[in-house]
């Protein structure tokens, strides 16, 4: 019974912690769902570059070239990558290798073939060789495409062939890649490239799309698309110059020419801080320094920590990435979103492989979220108003924007002495039938530009609505002349509400978690329960059973009456007269003997020793001598001839005993005697065979 306390006990805590256990995954599912950013891998890149005659005209300076030594520069190490040219045919321009000083340096040199002299546009055949599962192991689950044109899917001069090779890329070539997880980021350079394909191409890979209005913006369009594939975090530039922190061990500053500057008049000059002024032409021997038409890309590997100073233009798109344990990941932004798929802004901050969740560290955060429409007007929502997150992953999301097109997002988390940036770029595509702003309206009112320009998409955004109607209709009360005032707050309060109810729509989209969990829960505490009373009703079968086989073995334990219940009806029948024949005591003895058969197994006879025979190999063998005739061999074939009247001869005469010989008197039997039917088989002896012949008294064998 001690032993069913026990283990009811041990249920009852199994019980209590698998509750808490289960409270603890809903908080779980609740903070932390599978979307939380994580570090990225390994990535591989592969560029493609359009050769076609048709550059001449689009890139008269031939800036692809620095462009595709831009991104060779910037690949980090331990990705891998290859550059391939396309016109009519293909040509692998760089092989696909991992990227280390060595490529980067073969990369570098082998830029300068490219050229614009192919005659055709076969961009099918250049993805179907730059797609080639060798280079990767058949895996593209990592896989970037960055593909640059200027025209159209060109392999013939029918129209008709055209446009069925364009259909064959997008509708038999490019979805399998899509499922083995490749993406494309298409780079079109001027208005003659087939902006609606390279987009479409993008769109259904999930990947980016980026213009290049010319060869000078090329460099930038390159950037973007390889910011894309491989993004680089940053620290943000203010004014002048950048913050360092003391985590940094490296960091790149890509500083594009301002509008009218060439290679004549760049000038550019970098400050350490405490430190003397560095440029191209001297400096230390921890930094490098390429300048290229159009940018200058400068490499410090241990920086002091401090404030760095650039002094000159700062063209647009400038920045600094830096190699640093303490890292800003931001979740992937696709190329498109929509109210059908929204916007997930996902932000968390790692010390080496390990996630921050240290309050006290990102109390002292300021997490922004900035978009930029491509027109130029912007806005920024703070994402660290409220205490920190549990999980450390700062949260939003966007489903709706007031107007289509391209927009840039800007994430960055700044303390004292930290500061990060990620940019990337996207685009919102309203559904179809969406009323579409006019082109004059303007896109935020004044008082929401320095706010929130973008509305989220949240179920609880028309609530508010009635709680603030009051306040909107007691404003006007005492201004009825000021209905330009009272238009402007509704647009404000519906506008300003979302902020507080953010949260709301975080939980909203996480309470399928929080079911999940509590339905887990639920489902345990039933089993747990059904278990415990399982193991009570078998714990009474057990005990039940447990009487059962003690009562049992208190009755085979007195089993000694059971031979007298036998024997007791054969008293009481000779007790009772008037049932009971006289007997006569030939017949009493005959019920005496009739049992020992069913007794014989206990009643042990002495047996008549008898005489074994030794085993073949422990008799003694006799060897025949010399002279001896040779034994018979019988076979299977032989018969005994011999008259029968001489064998019936033989054998009643009695053959006597030569003197040597001993007979069977001459051996002592007596100790036999005593033994059970000995003086029967003597009797029987005596009567079957002769009379033995009598010795004399002298015979000196007696």
């Amino acid at each position: 019974m001690k032993s069913t306390l026990v283990t009811h006990k041990t249920l009852w805590h199994a019980l209590i912690i698998t509750l808490v256990a289960a409270f603890a995954g809903m908080v779980q599912a609740q903070a932390e769902p599978g979307d939380s950013p994580q570090l990225p891998g390994a990535v591989d890149v592969r560029i493609i570059v359009d050769i076609s005659g048709s550059m001449k005209q689009n890139d008269p300076q031939n800036l692809r070239r620095p462009a595709v030594r831009l991104l060779a520069r910037l690949l980090p190490d331990g990705a891998t990558s290859g550059v391939w040219t396309f016109g009519q045919y293909v040509n692998m321009l760089v092989p696909h290798r991992e990227v280390n000083d060595a490529w980067r340096d073969m990369a570098i040199a082998q830029s300068d073939a490219i050229n614009s002299v192919a005659m055709r546009t076969n961009l099918g055949a250049a993805i179907e060789t730059a797609s080639d599962g060798y280079f990767t192991g058949g895996i593209l689950s990592n896989t970037h495409f960055i593909v640059l044109t200027d025209g159209k899917v060109d392999i013939s001069r029918n129209p008709s062939a055209n446009k069925a090779e364009a259909n064959r890329i997008l509708d038999t070539l490019v979805p399998p890649l899509k499922q083995q997880g490749a993406r494309f980021h298409a780079v079109a350079l001027s208005a003659e490239a087939d902006s609606e394909f390279l987009r479409r191409l993008a769109a259904d890979s999930n990947g980016s799309f980026h213009v290049a209005e010319n060869a000078d913006d090329l460099s930038r369009a390159f950037l973007d698309a390889f910011n894309a594939a491989v993004p680089q975090e940053q620290t943000p530039i203010d004014d002048d110059g950048f913050m360092v922190d003391a985590g940094v061990t490296e960091y790149t500053a890509l500083i594009f020419w301002g509008d009218s500057e060439t290679s004549a008049n760049r000038t550019l000059a970098l400050k350490a801080p405490g430190a003397a002024a560095a440029t191209l032409q001297q400096h230390p021997d921890n930094i490098r320094w390429a300048r290229e038409p159009g940018y200058d890309l400068i490499t410090v590997t241990d920086p002091v920590a401090g404030r760095w100073i650039l002094d000159g233009q700062l063209g647009q798109g400038s920045r600094v990435s830096v190699v640093s344990d303490l890292r800003m990941i931001v979740s992937p932004i696709p190329g498109t979103f929509s109210i059908e798929e929204p916007l997930a802004i996902r932000v968390r901050l790692f010390d080496g492989n390990e996630p921050i969740t240290n309050a006290d560290f990102l109390s002292v955060l300021t997490v922004n979220l900035t978009l930029a429409h491509e027109d130029g007007r912007r806005g920024t929502k703070l994402l660290s108003e409220q205490s920190p997150p549990a999980d450390g992953v700062y949260r939003y999301n966007i489903a709706e924007m007031p107007t289509a097109g391209q927009y840039q997002v800007v994430v960055e988390a700044r303390s004292s002495t930290f500061a990060r940036k990620f940019s990337g770029t996207t685009r919102f595509e309203p559904a179809a039938g969406a009323e579409v702003s006019a082109a004059n309206a303007p896109l935020f009112a004044p008082e929401i530009d320095a706010a929130n320009p973008f509305k989220t998409a949240t179920p609880t955004e028309p609530e508010p609505q009635p709680n603030t109607a009051p306040a909107v209709d007691e404003a006007p009360a005492p201004e009825p002349a000021g209905e330009p005032v009272a238009e402007v707050k509704p647009v404000i309060e519906p506008v300003a509400e979302p902020e507080p109810a953010e949260p709301k729509s975080a939980d909203s989209a996480i309470a399928p978690w929080m079911i999940a969990a509590g339905a887990g829960a639920l489902l345990v505490l039933a089993l747990l329960i059904w278990l415990l009373l399982r193991k009570r009703k078998n714990t009474d079968e057990i005990d039940a059973e447990t009487n059962a086989e003690v009562n049992v073995k208190a009755e085979a334990a007195a089993p000694v009456p059971a031979p007298e219940v036998a024997a007791v009806p054969v008293i009481t029948d000779i007790d009772e007269p008037e049932n009971v024949l006289e007997l006569s005591p030939d017949d009493l003895i005959e019920p005496e003997i009739e049992p020992e058969p069913a007794a014989e197994p206990v009643v042990d006879e002495t047996p008549v020793p008898t005489i074994e025979p030794l085993p073949e190999e422990t008799m003694p063998l006799v060897k025949p001598e010399e002279g001896d005739p040779e034994p018979l061999a019988f076979d299977d074939d032989f018969e005994l001839s011999f008259p029968d009247d001489e064998l019936e001869a033989t054998l009643a005469e009695p053959e006597e005993l030569a003197d040597d010989e001993l007979g069977l008197d001459d051996l002592d039997l007596s100790e036999f005697d005593d033994l059970p039917g000995a003086e029967v088989e003597k009797g029987a002896e005596k009567d079957t065979s002769p009379e033995p012949k009598k010795t004399p008294d002298n015979d000196p064998k007696k």
